[in-house]
Parts: C-alpha cells; sequence; structure tokens
C-alpha cells in the first residue's frame, strides 16, 4: 500500500459475545468506507431511485465507485412554483443513497445563479426573509439525510453578477451588493447553522484568486463559522497539473480549515480553447469523446487523485458527474461514455480507490491476547470471526 497521510493502524481486540478475547482465531477484516470523501454527482440518479427511469447499471458502476453523493437542490429547480418544493423527491432519492450507505451533501442554499425567478420583482427585504425561510426549510427538512451543505456558492462573484438572460435583477445579486459579500456569507452559513447545528457547511468557489481568500478571510474575522472551503476546479480547458493544484491546496490551507475539491472535471475529447472566459459561452453542436482524449483524461485524473489525497489539508473530491450523457456543457468529462460503456478513467480511478487504497476481505489471525492489527487507509472496518462482528475505525 502506497506511503500516505490517509493510513492509519490500531491493535483491536476481538472477543466473543462473553466478552472473553478470542485468541489464535482467524478472522476476516475488510474495509466498508474512506474516512475520506471520494464524491460525485448523484443527479442522473434521481430518477432511478424515484422509480421513474430503470438505471440500474449505472447505479451498479456509482456504487462501485464513490462514497459520497452531491444532490441537486438549486432554488430555481427545486421550487420553480412558489410554494411548491420538490421536497418529497429528493427525499426519496436521499434514502436510496443513505439505504446503500451513501454520505450525501446538497447542493447549493444560496446561489445567484439558477434561483427561484419569482424571486426577482421583490423587494430586498422580502428577499432576504425568503432566503431564510429556504434554508430553514430546507436544511431542516433533510436534518439526518443530508447533513453536509454548500451553503453558500460563488460569492465572489455574486454581488457584480449580471449575466441574466431576461434582463431582470437579479435578486439575490442585489440582497449581496446590499448586504455585502461578509454579510451574505453570514446570511448563509449562521440561518443555515442554527437549523441544524451538527450540519457542516461549506462556503464553495471557482473563483481560487486573492479575491475569493479576503471573502473567506472576511467572513472569519466576522465570526461567521466556516466548517470547510471548497474549491471549484473544472479542467474544460486543461489540466491544471499537479503544482498548481498543489498550490491552490497550500494557499487555502492557510485557514486551518478542511479543502474539498467540490466540482472536478476532466475532458476526454478536444479541449475548450483558453481564450473563453466565461465556460458557459462555449456553445457546440457535439463535443465527442476520443480515444486520445480517454487516455489523457485518465492519467490526469490519476495524477489529479494521487496529488491531492496527498495533500493533508484535503478531505474529499466530488467529480462532477459520472456519464457523458447530461453532462454540463455538453462536455465528454464523464467516467462513462453516453451509452454508458466505461472509460479508462472510470477502470483507472477504480483501482485507486476499491483497489489500491482499500483492504478486501483478508484472513487474519488474533494474538495470544485476542489481538489483531488492521492498517489501511483511514476509514470503517469490519471484523468478522464467526458470528462475532466488530466495527472499527481507523482515525
Amino acid at each position: 500500500m502506497t506511503p500516505s497521510p490517509r493510513t492509519a493502524a490500531a491493535d483491536v481486540v476481538v472477543t466473543s459475545a462473553e466478552g472473553t478475547p478470542l485468541a489464535d482465531r482467524e478472522v476476516v477484516v475488510e474495509q466498508t468506507r474512506h474516512a475520506f470523501g471520494f464524491g460525485n454527482i448523484g443527479f442522473e440518479l434521481v430518477p432511478h431511485a424515484n422509480g421513474e427511469a430503470d438505471l440500474s447499471q449505472l447505479a451498479e458502476d456509482w456504487l462501485g465507485l464513490f462514497d459520497t453523493a452531491t444532490l441537486p437542490i438549486y432554488w430555481g429547480d427545486f421550487e420553480p412554483q412558489r410554494g411548491h418544493p420538490d421536497t418529497a423527491r429528493l427525499l426519496t432519492a436521499a434514502r436510496w443513497f443513505a439505504d446503500r450507505g451513501v454520505r450525501l451533501k446538497g447542493h447549493p442554499l444560496v446561489w445567484h445563479t439558477v434561483k427561484a425567478r419569482w424571486l426577482d420583482p421583490l423587494p430586498s427585504d422580502e428577499v432576504e426573509r425568503l432566503i431564510r425561510e429556504r434554508v430553514t426549510r430546507e436544511v431542516g427538512d433533510f436534518a439526518g439525510l443530508i447533513d453536509t451543505w454548500d451553503a453558500i456558492n460563488e460569492v465572489a462573484i455574486m454581488p457584480v453578477f449580471e449575466n441574466e438572460p431576461d434582463g431582470v435583477p437579479n435578486a439575490v445579486s442585489r440582497l449581496a451588493r446590499e448586504l455585502g459579500r461578509t454579510g451574505i456569507v453570514g446570511l448563509a452559513l449562521d440561518t443555515a447553522r442554527a437549523a441544524n447545528p451538527d450540519a457542516t457547511l461549506l462556503i464553495n468557489d471557482f473563483d481560487l484568486s486573492a479575491r475569493y481568500e479576503r471573502v473567506i478571510e472576511d467572513a472569519l474575522e466576522a465570526g461567521v463559522r466556516i466548517d470547510a472551503i471548497g474549491l471549484q476546479t473544472h479542467m474544460h480547458q486543461g489540466y491544471r497539473g499537479e503544482e498548481q493544484l498543489l498550490e491552490i491546496a497550500d494557499r487555502f490551507a492557510r485557514f486551518g480549515l478542511p479543502l474539498h475539491f467540490t466540482e472536478v472535471s476532466l475532458v476526454s475529447g478536444d479541449l475548450m480553447p483558453p481564450e473563453i472566459e466565461d465556460l458557459n459561452d462555449y456553445v457546440v453542436d457535439s463535443w465527442p469523446s476520443t480515444p486520445e482524449g480517454e487516455a489523457r483524461q485518465a492519467d490526469q485524473l490519476e495524477s489529479l487523485y494521487r496529488t491531492l489525497t496527498g495533500h493533508p489539508a484535503v478531505e474529499a473530491i466530488t467529480y462532477w458527474g459520472i456519464t457523458d450523457a447530461g453532462a454540463w456543457l455538453g462536455a465528454p468529462i464523464g467516467l462513462l461514455r453516453s451509452d454508458g460503456s466505461r472509460k479508462p478513467s472510470y477502470e483507472r480511478l477504480r483501482g485507486l480507490i476499491r483497489d489500491e487504497w482499500w483492504l478486501p476481505p483478508t484472513t487474519m489471525r488474533t494474538d495470544a491476547d485476542g489481538r489483531v492489527r488492521v492498517t489501511g487507509w483511514k476509514g470503517e472496518y469490519r471484523i468478522t470471526a464467526g458470528e462475532q462482528v466488530v466495527d472499527v475505525e481507523l482515525t
């Protein structure tokens, strides 16, 4: 097993039902989950979880690799008609994942894009009240299932965002200008924490410049509690490379908070031209995956995961989509092709997460005191001795 800050070891005493150590006995030790969050969006599987479509093979591929799902709670899609949120459907999806041992994150609570358009004509005081009510409702309704949230998304650009297709002023951006970045960060995180004090709340952004650092710094100085920092790294224009990824991680690690690389994507076809500033502006009729691109994607994906899992401040990586079907911007960023077949990147990542960094069922023997030494990546393990089952956590 490759040496890593992720590994740990523990001596576990295996006992009988009566509490007697089981000495010199064969036991089976196996890993059941990583402490590190190996995530992907669960958007594609919401219809499957609700019985609206049979996506059994997609579900099998998803569950065969990932242990953390990000679910879509975009206000504009979640409650397009005021007073009619899609709570039941998303709760069903959340339970489906949770029943399969998957950890969950909701994305996002406060964002100026994909927000409810019926907010826009309302006065700012009502907008603020409705945002608070929305955050309180979602965090409370999903508590116990979704206890991690991207509480506020892309606040660095939020006050100056003007790209509204219908020309109607953006209510969330307007409120962000009035409250200031620190004010709206506090609104989002403090309201969410009041609804679920045990929640893990992130600030999340694609702007990884000094401006985002100042947003975080100002919020922390104002007393806003941030549990983790989200760093988006969509790479439609090319892989950032190990050096740049480590520079980003080092720079944001100075806050002493866990880092989550929340939106990772790598293209398995032609790259987007470098002169495109807003990725949403690049529109093509077709963006196919290619053999050359797939080989490149697999190599870069392995490099990225090895690099980031080797950094002690990084606690989670969320890849942004398992399949090319319906992928963001129509880009070939999935680990599966549109027809569901696996790209080399899927097999490469599986070789890391479920092989090199994973302890499969392994027969060991306890010593004279009933002890067995468990060594592996930090996370959850199960020890089985006949009918006796012991669950332990390596930390």
